[in-house]
């Protein structure tokens, strides 16, 4: 095997780690919407976040309420811009479910690793909700939401 294939392999083995006890099912296909939302961030890609939504997905942080994808993207614009500049995402999944047919909700617990950072700071330890719907056969981030787990 070339080194190439070598580390892609690498990467899919750490990469289907994050699906944790939800590698099957719908449940797992839910959390796809979450990890796809991580692999953007991870990216800092405003517009490929911003892809992952709905067209009327709503992404919750903090006191703010960004309603659509084009304000999610002109947000984390200025947030990769900034103090996030080449930030990651460390999310492991606490719960995944069906609530409904092609409504999954997944709740993952984790934060933002800054550069040079190996774990999250405890001021930003956060837990994620992700409400995920099938639309067109097709799974989109409805909303998310993430809250501060000080305490």
């Amino acid at each position: 095997m070339t080194e190439k294939a070598s580390l892609l392999v690498a990467q899919a083995k750490q990469w289907a780690t994050n699906y944790g006890d939800y590698t099957l099912g719908e449940e797992g296909t839910a959390l796809t919407v979450a990890l796809r939302f991580r692999g953007a961030w991870d990216s800092n890609d405003p517009a490929a976040v911003a892809e992952v939504f709905a067209e009327d997905g709503v992404m919750v942080i903090g006191d703010l309420a960004l309603a659509g994808p084009k304000d999610i993207a002109a947000y984390l614009e200025e947030v990769f811009a900034g103090g996030y500049k080449g930030s990651t995402l460390v999310e492991q999944p606490v719960e995944v479910r069906i609530i409904a047919p092609g409504v999954g909700l997944a709740v993952l617990e984790g934060g933002v690793l800054l550069p040079g950072e190996t774990e999250v700071a405890p001021e930003r330890v956060m837990r994620s909700t992700y409400v995920a719907v099938r639309r067109n056969d097709e799974w989109k981030l409805l909303n998310q939401q993430t809250s501060p787990m000080r305490g």
